[in-house]
This record gives structure tokens, C-alpha cells and sequence, in this order.
């Protein structure tokens, strides 16, 4: 069975004035795969999941995500993803369930269709005795769960996750990565960058940036075979200190 690309990028680049965050990189996402975007902060991770959410436009090259365009068809990109961004994105004096009906009513939800998904959203994150609570009082962990659950209200068929763990604390971290496979076995594609380098070995493939380049990709065991390393965190230090 051949596999669905869920997006493809080409000789995609973006510079900021003289400086380049993102050069020249091409690769492909496949339809329920968890991919791994590996890099320190300053990589272009960020950048490049900003071009293909249709936050930034590319300064050249070429990238679709479902097949859209993300120069000319960046409605049509939304409608089809759900990001979820480095930093805590929600409304911090919205309820809970506020910043649910908030964010269903961004992503057009119809009054039945929000209903029906604030109840599953609040069902399956665990947040229904939390509803009430303003979103401020929530520890980080919870917040990044309620900020997960807004992501996926409209059903995307593709997830963006920037450092969706960054600060947060083991067990949280754990639960999140168990969500993550649960949607990916329901054929979400999962786009993720991290700086935990444990995660990075529950993607199916991961690639590594550098200074706006990509310097490696593949699956954590071939990466660790093809380097002779024992962990990607390993693999990681070697290309980095070249």
C-alpha cells in the first residue's frame, strides 16, 4: 500500500532581512505518522511549522499540507490542522469550558456540532470537573491538555505541536505522548518539535535541524545505526558539534 503524503515540503526557505532561518529544506509527512522535529532553540523548527500552519508566508520554495498550497490556500490549510503553540495559547481568564466554546467558535463550529464536542473534548481530557475553573488556575500540565483538546475540536486531519511539554512535569508528559499515539492510530498525522530527547524516540521518523538546515532524517533507530550512537541524543551532539 503506498503511502498518503500528508505534506510535502520543497526547497523551502525563509530569511528575516540577512538572516536565514530556514534553508533550503525539503521532506514529506505521511498520513498518521508522528514526526519528530529535533533542534535547539534558534534551529528553525518554529519558523517552518509557522509556514506550513500558513502563519508565514515562505520566502521561496514550496510546501503543501493536504495538498494545499501554502502560499494561495492558507484558509483551506486551517481548516484542515490544529497547532497548538510553544506557548500556552488559551485565554487565562476564560473558564474552561469558555476557551472550548471560544476556540470551537474559531474554527466554525456550528451550535450543535460545538456542543457535542465541548462534552467529548471535556470527556476524554479529563476536564469536566475542571470546567468551571478558570483557566489560570489550572496547573501547566492540565492547561496544556485543555490547550490540546481546543486543537483537535474540529476534527483536523493534521496536528502541529510546538514543545507541547516544554516545562511540564514527567507523568503529565507521559499522558500527553499516550494522547499523541491514540490519534496517530486514528490516522492524525502528528507534527511535533521537542527538546526532550527521550521523546524524540517515540516518533516513527525524526528530523534534525541545524542553523535553518536539515541535517539528518530517519527513523531513531537508523539514525542511531547509520551514527553508531547508543541514543538520539547521541546522534543529536555529533552532527551538532561538526
Amino acid at each position: 500500500m503506498n503511502k498518503q503524503i500528508s505534506v510535502q515540503v520543497n526547497d523551502l526557505s525563509r530569511h528575516f532581512g540577512r538572516f536565514v532561518a530556514v534553508d533550503h529544506i525539503s521532506f514529506e509527512v505521511y498520513d498518521g505518522e508522528i514526526f519528530g522535529f529535533l533542534g535547539a532553540n534558534g534551529a528553525g523548527k518554529t519558523t517552518t511549522i509557522k509556514m506550513l500552519c500558513g502563519l508565514l508566508l515562505p520566502s521561496s520554495g514550496s510546501a503543501h499540507v493536504k495538498g494545499y498550497d501554502v502560499y494561495k490556500e492558507t484558509a483551506k490549510i486551517k481548516q484542515n490542522i490544529g497547532y497548538m503553540s510553544q506557548k500556552f495559547s488559551l485565554y487565562d481568564d476564560l473558564l474552561v469550558s469558555e476557551n472550548i466554546e471560544f476556540f470551537g467558535g474559531v474554527y466554525g463550529l456550528s451550535v450543535r456540532e460545538l456542543k457535542t464536542a465541548r462534552e467529548k473534548a471535556l470527556r476524554e481530557f479529563g476536564l469536566e470537573k475542571l470546567s468551571g475553573k478558570l483557566t489560570r488556575e489550572l496547573p501547566l500540565g492540565w492547561k496544556q491538555r485543555l490547550a490540546l483538546a481546543c486543537s483537535l475540536l474540529h476534527k483536523p486531519k493534521i496536528l502541529f505541536l510546538d514543545e507541547p511539554t516544554g516545562g511540564v512535569d514527567p507523568i503529565s508528559r507521559r499522558d500527553f505522548w499516550q494522547k499523541i499515539y491514540e490519534l496517530a492510530q486514528s490516522g492524525v498525522t502528528v507534527f511535533v518539535t521537542t527538546h526532550y530527547m527521550d521523546e524524540v524516540e517515540y516518533c516513527n521518523r525524526i528530523s534534525i535541524m541545524h542553523s535553518g538546515k536539515i541535517v539528518a532524517m530517519g527513523t531513531p533507530h537508523d539514525l542511531k545505526e547509520q551514527y553508531n550512537k547508543e541514543t538520539v541524543e547521541q546522534v543529536f551532539i555529533h552532527l551538532i558539534d561538526k
